[in-house]
């Protein structure tokens, strides 16, 4: 009875140890600003997606599955609410798992199409979490939308994921007939690595002239360069969740396949040679983001003299498949115009800047919206209850606004 009772205690005192850690930690680990508005949903979100991650690491190193394995399951335990002003179909492109919704009241017009990559740093994600949002977008933009569940990492590395996005948005295009959608307002949209999957398929579909032309992006918080960690909101908000700067090397970990000892090289510069620096500056100078975003906590970095083997094992950061920024003017200024959604509490806030000031300067119209109390996975907040925050609906709102603009 007592080897029973020690069986069953083991892993009650295990959860509750794990647990009491991860609180633990985030009190002296963790920033969160006051001015995100609801500090305490932030925390318990947090809290609550820390122990997640914990308990996914202890499996990995148990060897029973990986980390995102975990996350995945568990994201697919979410409930799936019908919502009755929207049909919605599982469709499959090819091996590509895809979820189409409609409205469920007729048009007599075309509608407006709607591509959706949704975030998650390559590694989480899924159906589930983005059906009320995909559901709203459909509703209240009267538009045809459609998710795509590319494949995750660490059992599919890069290029898995672009290539699955660009070849569902490739078969999407050539089916607008069948849904009822209009050629000339087709929207490519996504948050964080979805807004960066966004930018890749534009710049592979724009030069195609068996294609309909995609008429917008929607850039939540995109993921659009991961060659420079020096800049103002990486050296800012670095401990701010839901993504610390230690999570996305962790997302860059499993999906590039990029040793975690290298982490140090690329922090301080030395990943990089001096001439491709220099090529780059352009595009990623810190000169280039407003000075109102560089009031708190900025001091300016040397980069440090490079290491040949970082760059030699990190040369994947330069693709374009995975930093659509780095793509040269020429490719850039033929882009559609651009709705970019960026969050003052958000490790990647200074790509939407650099890449907005990008489009504005090669002549590509830009709409612009600054969350002042956002984070980075604000928006998937939105349909949670109590733990949906207000900048969770502006976002969607301004993404409405913008597509019914077109």
């Amino acid at each position: 009875m007592a080897i029973l009772l020690a069986l069953l205690g083991a892993p009650c005192l295990l959860f509750l140890g794990v647990g009491l850690w991860v609180i633990g930690s985030h009190f002296f680990t963790v920033d969160i600003p006051v001015a995100i508005g609801h500090p305490v949903k932030l925390w318990v979100l947090n809290c609550g997606f820390r122990l997640l991650v914990a308990w996914g690491l202890i499996l990995e190193k148990l060897r029973i599955c990986s980390m995102p394995q975990f996350i995945q399951f568990v994201q697919d335990l979410l409930p799936f609410s019908k919502d009755p002003d929207v049909v919605v179909t599982d469709l499959r492109y090819g091996t590509v798992p895809v979820k189409l919704y409609q409205p469920r009241r007729t048009s007599r017009r075309l509608r407006p199409g709607i591509l959706l990559f949704h975030g998650g740093g390559t590694i989480l994600g899924s159906f589930r979490l983005y059906h009320k949002i995909c559901c709203c977008l459909c509703k209240e933009s009267d538009s045809v939308v459609l998710i795509i569940g590319y494949r995750l990492a660490p059992q599919h590395r890069f290029p898995s994921a672009v290539r699955d996005c660009l070849v569902a948005t490739i078969h999407f295009l050539k089916s607008l007939d069948m849904y009822g959608v209009d050629p000339a307002r087709v929207v490519v949209c996504g948050d964080s690595v979805g807004g960066g999957a966004a930018v890749t398929v534009c710049q592979k579909c724009m030069a195609r002239s068996d294609l309909p032309k995609i008429r917008a992006q929607i850039l939540v918080y995109a993921t659009l360069q991961v060659l420079d960690y020096q800049l103002p909101s990486f050296q800012q908000n670095k401990n701010v969740p839901l993504l610390s700067l230690d999570f996305a090397f962790l997302c860059m970990h499993y999906y590039l396949d990029i040793s975690p000892q290298w982490k140090s090289a690329i922090l301080k510069g030395a990943h990089l040679p001096a001439h491709l620096w220099e090529k780059y500056r352009k595009w990623l100078s810190p000169e280039n983001i407003p000075e109102r975003f560089k009031k708190t906590s900025y001091p300016p970095v040397a980069r440090a003299p490079l290491n040949e083997a970082a760059y030699l094992e990190t040369d994947l950061l330069l693709d374009l498949l995975h930093s659509p920024m780095l793509a040269e003017d020429e490719v850039v200024s033929r882009l559609p115009e651009a709705c970019i959604v960026s969050c003052e509490y958000d490790l990647l806030r200074d790509n939407s800047l650099l890449y907005k000031k990008r489009l504005e300067d090669l002549g590509v119209p830009v709409t612009w919206h600054h969350m002042e109390d956002g984070f980075h996975g604000v928006l998937n907040t939105f349909g949670m209850g109590c733990f949906q925050v207000p900048c969770a609906t502006r976002i969607l709102k301004a993404m409405v606004q913008f597509i019914e603009g077109l």
